[in-house]
């Protein structure tokens, strides 16, 4: 029996790539995102292996639940779950839209928490009965910092890295590992959607391969923490050191146009 993964936001981006990884590696997939056209397509693509689609908006109160009901009544069971759907949104908090920011931690932070409480069972199971089990939370370097500018989206990413740093201590032992991506810039739609196209963020800049394959072989090794490349690992490193007022002042100068 091949093992089953469950991809969040998988029309695009880190999840698209997540897909081709899970996929090159015997597991089928059951994945979900907004655009059911590009699901269909990532399907077609994938005709190697089992693929379910489940057209879901997340943003939307009781998606999360929706989504896990349409898995237990077509009969599925997952060992991996990838919550890798997110947005970030760039302006000053109180002249962003309030619902905009709302959606953003009800994707964020709520539909990933929900997901691993609905799922956390089917994994236990698959665990028992010998499959590779686990979850990988995709966060960002901006869980390491406050972040103006983005305050809401640093504050998100703050609670997925610290949320799955304790799930990945409270199921030690239980054969089911909890890992956590923490990517910095990386070349998706993330800044379109943000509209942050024309921050200094933009200037260094990952693949989205090279981001998801370093967070599938992380996730393979059972790593809790994983954040891609060097210049990455050594900001996320010093935000641990410097006080956090100057973080948050690099962070909204990061955040800012070039001029």
């Amino acid at each position: 029996m091949n093992p089953t993964a469950l991809i969040t936001g998988a029309s695009s981006g880190l999840g698209y790539e997540f897909a081709k990884l899970y996929a090159a590696n015997g597991y089928n997939l059951i994945i979900t995102a907004r655009n059911e056209e590009k699901l269909q397509k990532l399907k077609d693509e994938l005709n190697h292996i089992e693929v379910t689609i489940i057209p879901k908006d997340l943003s939307q109160p009781g998606a999360s639940k929706e989504l896990y009901q349409h898995v237990l009544d077509k009969d599925l069971t997952i060992s991996a779950l990838v919550n890798n759907a997110g947005f970030g949104l760039n302006g000053y908090f109180d002249e962003l839209s309030l619902q905009e920011q709302q959606d953003m931690l009800q994707v964020n932070i709520t539909a990933l928490t929900e997901l691993t409480h609905y799922f956390l069972p089917s994994l236990k199971k698959a665990a028992n009965q010998g499959l590779p089990a686990g979850i990988l939370n995709v966060a960002s370097t901006a869980a390491f910092q406050p972040g103006p500018k983005m305050a809401v989206y640093y504050a998100s990413k703050s609670y997925v890295l610290s949320f799955s740093e304790a799930m990945a201590e409270e199921l030690k032992g239980s054969n089911v590992h909890v890992t956590t991506l923490c990517p910095g810039a990386t070349e998706t739609n993330f800044f379109k959607t943000a509209k942050a196209e024309n921050s200094k963020l933009t200037s260094s800049t990952m693949s989205p391969q090279m981001v998801a394959k370093a967070g599938f072989e992380g996730y393979m090794k059972k790593q809790r923490v994983i954040v891609p490349g060097r210049v990455n690992r050594v900001s996320a490193l010093a935000a641990k050191f410097v006080p956090r007022s100057v973080a948050a002042r690099i962070a909204q100068n990061m955040n800012s146009a070039n001029s």
